[in-house]
C-alpha cells in the first residue's frame, strides 16, 4: 500500500492522494484527515466563513502545484496538448465540487448581511476564474506566467478582508440592537422632555 501511494505521489502530487478512497489510506492505520481539515487546514474549529476563506487559497495552491508538475514534465508549449493537462483539469473539476459545501455554508453563516454575501460571491467567482487561468498562454514567458499565477493570492487576501469587514459590521449592528436599555430609564413622549425630579420628594 505504501508503494502504491508513493507511485501516485510521483505521478500527480498531493491532489492525486486526495482522490484515493479513504480505505486505501486507512488500511495500515494511516491518518485520514477530516474533510474540513483537508479543505481548510488552517482554520480548525473556526466558522464556515473562515473555512471558506482558507479553502480559497489552499485549493488554488493545490491545483497550481499540479499544473507546475505538468509544465516541468512536458514544457510550457506541450503542457496543454492531448492528455498532458489531464491532472490539472481533474484538479480544477474536483475542487470546484469540493468547494460547494464550504461555499454554501459560508453563505448561510453570512445571511443577514447583504454586503458579506455579495463579497463571498465575488470571491468565489474570482477563485473559479483563477483556477481556469492556471493554463499557460501561448507566447507567455516563464517569468510572465509565474508572475500571473501568483497575483490571485493578493486578490484573495483583499477580498477575504472585505468579507471579514462586512461580517464585523453585521455583528456590531446585531450587538447594538440587542443591547438592553438601562434599568430605570424614563421614556419621554415624542417631542417632549421628561419633567425634572422634585428635590423635595
Amino acid at each position: 500500500m505504501t508503494r502504491r501511494i508513493a507511485s501516485i505521489l510521483a505521478a500527480g502530487g498531493l491532489a492525486a492522494v486526495a482522490a484515493l478512497p479513504a480505505p486505501a489510506l486507512a488500511e495500515k492505520g494511516e491518518f485520514v484527515p477530516k474533510p474540513n481539515t483537508y479543505l481548510c487546514p488552517n482554520t480548525d474549529g473556526a466558522g464556515a466563513v473562515d473555512c471558506f476563506l482558507d479553502a480559497v487559497e489552499h485549493l488554488y495552491t493545490m491545483c497550481r502545484q499540479v499544473k507546475s508538475i505538468e509544465i516541468i514534465e512536458f514544457g510550457y508549449e506541450k503542457s496543454e496538448e492531448g492528455v498532458n493537462a489531464a491532472k490539472s483539469e481533474y484538479c480544477v473539476d474536483k475542487h470546484k465540487l469540493s468547494m460547494t459545501r464550504p461555499y454554501q455554508a459560508a453563505l448561510r453563516e453570512a445571511t443577514g448581511s447583504r454586503s458579506a454575501v455579495d463579497r463571498l460571491r465575488d470571491l468565489h467567482e474570482h477563485w473559479l476564474q483563477s483556477l481556469h487561468a492556471l493554463k499557460w498562454k501561448p507566447g507567455e514567458s516563464d517569468d510572465d506566467y509565474k508572475s500571473r499565477i501568483a497575483r490571485p493570492y493578493e486578490a484573495f487576501k483583499e477580498r477575504a478582508a472585505a468579507v471579514r469587514d462586512a461580517i464585523r459590521s453585521k455583528l456590531k449592528v446585531k450587538t447594538a440592537a440587542a443591547k438592553p436599555e438601562p434599568v430605570g430609564a424614563a421614556k419621554a413622549a415624542p417631542g417632549t422632555t421628561a419633567p425634572p425630579k422634585d428635590p423635595t420628594n
